[in-house]
């Protein structure tokens, strides 16, 4: 119970009118030695509940010392995350949970105008939630002062290497105070950011509350074998099944994501498409749409999903399967959150079979083959048409295999 973990009575209040009654395991084990200042690693899967295991011992440090209003307001506490939907998504955490304390919170991400952003901060806040780019962009422009951060977090630090914000990240580190305490959250722990935890954390308390292969339990997994040219057929005949209430679908590119939708859309199929090509406004509208059931399919890239919280999302569909394993985790985390079930669903041709074999190493377990579909491959194998010996031209035929 969140009564049990010292928690000021504002924020139980907050808690408690959204719902929250039990924290989750990282809540348990992380909220404790944040409160006491202590530095933290948190190696958590999406859905875990890891920002409010932040976002709490923030709030609640900053009420207690907060004695008298100050003018302006100076920036207290940092939190860096990868994408402007994840950005977003903890900055609405931070006024939930904080709603009762009188401190002021803002967002600033790149692809729209600086300048309400930059009226904002001028006005003072608190708490900044932001993305790497833009904000090292105002802090050069010197919108931004970052030598009064007491408490900095780097949230999704493995995507940020992905995204190669890593450098950005280490230029923003320069401009914090050498005293503040660190938390950094990563669903996985490359080489890249063991040293970067090295270099910014202090004696770190580390929690870890689900193991990097692991995968939610309670999803159903499953995989199509399907030639390449045939995975718009298979995509439209799944989606007649109208017990896929809501459909994450997942492309390896923008331009695929959006030839998914029109594929959709001339087989009579609403979709939308979320990407970093799109501006922010239409990522946004096309989100919000997809919460409110008013579009039952989305169509995403990785970078792009990277913050999408939906509750009781039915199906993620990976269209294309990912070569990065840990991604595929990312993926299908996106359904089965809070302790609710969902599926994930995934098609695979000849050239992605080497992709699927190293996600099944990953999880430790053999994902389950949907033979009964209309669609079935038909193309080789690439491994063994790679050992078989070359034909000269005219030459026989090997015979297909079948999935």
């Amino acid at each position: 119970m969140f009564e049990q973990l010292d928690l000021i009575m504002p924020i139980r209040e907050a808690l408690k009118t959204e719902g929250y009654t039990q924290p989750t395991d990282i809540q348990q084990q992380a909220i404790p030695p944040l409160l006491e200042g202590r530095d933290l690693i948190g190696c958590a899967q999406t859905g875990t509940g890891k920002t409010a295991a932040f976002a709490i011992p923030i709030l609640q440090k900053l009420a207690l010392e907060k004695k008298e209003q100050r003018t302006p307001r100076l920036i207290k506490a940092l939190i860096l995350t990868p994408t402007r939907e994840l950005a977003v998504q903890i900055g609405d955490s931070f006024s939930t949970y904080g709603k009762n304390l009188g401190l002021k919170n803002t967002v600033i991400y790149g692809g729209v105008g600086q300048k309400p952003q930059t009226d904002v901060l001028k006005a003072g806040i608190d708490i900044l939630v932001a993305t790497p780019g833009r904000l090292l962009d105002l802090v050069n422009q010197r919108f931004i002062n970052l030598h009064h951060v007491q408490f900095f977090v780097l949230d999704e630090a493995d995507r940020m290497l992905d995204m190669g914000m890593v450098n950005d990240v280490k230029k923003i580190i320069s401009h914090l105070p050498q005293r503040r305490q660190n938390m950094l959250f990563s669903a996985t722990m490359p080489m890249e950011i063991t040293n970067l935890v090295n270099s910014i954390l202090t004696d770190p308390i580390k929690v870890a509350v689900t193991p990097i292969s692991s995968t939610v339990d309670m999803i159903d997994q499953a995989v199509y074998y399907v030639d390449k040219k045939d995975k718009k057929l298979l995509l439209i005949h799944l989606l007649k099944d109208r017990s896929i209430v809501s459909a994450l679908v997942f492309s390896r590119t923008k331009h695929g994501a959006d030839k998914i939708v029109k594929d959709l859309a001339k087989a009579g199929v609403q979709a939308q498409a979320i990407h970093g090509n799109k501006s922010q406004g239409a990522r946004q509208q096309a989100l919000n749409n997809f919460k409110e059931r008013k579009t039952r399919i989305l169509v995403a890239t990785d970078i792009a999903a990277r913050g999408i919280d939906i509750m009781e999302l039915s199906h993620v569909i990976n269209y294309d399967l990912t070569n990065i394993p840990e991604t595929y985790v990312h993926r299908i985390g996106r359904t089965g959150r809070a302790g609710l079930g969902g599926t994930a669903l995934s098609f695979c041709d000849g050239e992605e079979m080497p992709y699927l074999k190293d996600i099944e190493k990953l999880i430790e377990k053999k994902i389950p083959v949907v033979e009964d579909h209309p669609y079935p491959m038909t193309m080789p194998e690439p491994v063994a048409a790679a050992a078989a010996p070359k034909k000269a031209s005219g030459g026989a035929r090997r015979p297909r295999r079948r999935y």
